[in-house]
């Protein structure tokens, strides 16, 4: 499997937003991710790895100068942590709004994607399971990227 296969798809990690399901009634969660993915500790792992990782890419770092990092990476383990089907809520702004004036193009969107790919990786995170996560933030790229 090529990490530029599903580039596109998890760079969205930075765009991170669920959708709503309305406010009577929600489906039962799959926490089958979530196991997969380690539980809360696993996810916190590899995202705090995937922000390592991020801040020292020259492709991408600079989109992060301003960042409170600590925020970010909890909203991040947040998001993930909900995309997955575990116990969280993701509490961020939607991801259009996030990205909003930031000018992030196709390329740095794939760079982010492949930092994510191997923080998984370097995790322990199966490729099954990064391939479901990763799946899960694919349609947020049009969100994200506006350049």
């Amino acid at each position: 499997m090529k990490i530029s296969t599903y580039a596109a798809a998890i760079a969205a990690a930075l765009c991170l937003s669920t959708a709503a399901l309305g406010e009577t009634q929600q489906p039962p969660r799959d926490s089958a991710l979530y196991e997969q993915l380690g539980g809360k500790s696993g996810i916190r792992k590899f995202t705090h790895r995937f922000l390592e990782i991020v801040l020292a890419d020259d492709r991408i770092k600079s989109k992060f100068d301003d960042a409170n990092i600590d925020r970010l990476e909890g909203l991040l383990a947040e998001q993930f942590c909900d995309l997955s089907g575990g116990p969280c809520q993701y509490s961020g702004k939607d991801m259009h709004a996030a990205h909003k004036g930031m000018g992030i193009n196709t390329a740095e969107f794939n760079a982010l994607a492949e930092d994510l790919q191997i923080a998984m990786s370097e995790a322990g995170v199966s490729s099954r399971a990064s391939n479901r996560l990763i799946s899960k933030l694919a349609p947020m790229y049009h969100d994200v990227v506006t350049k």
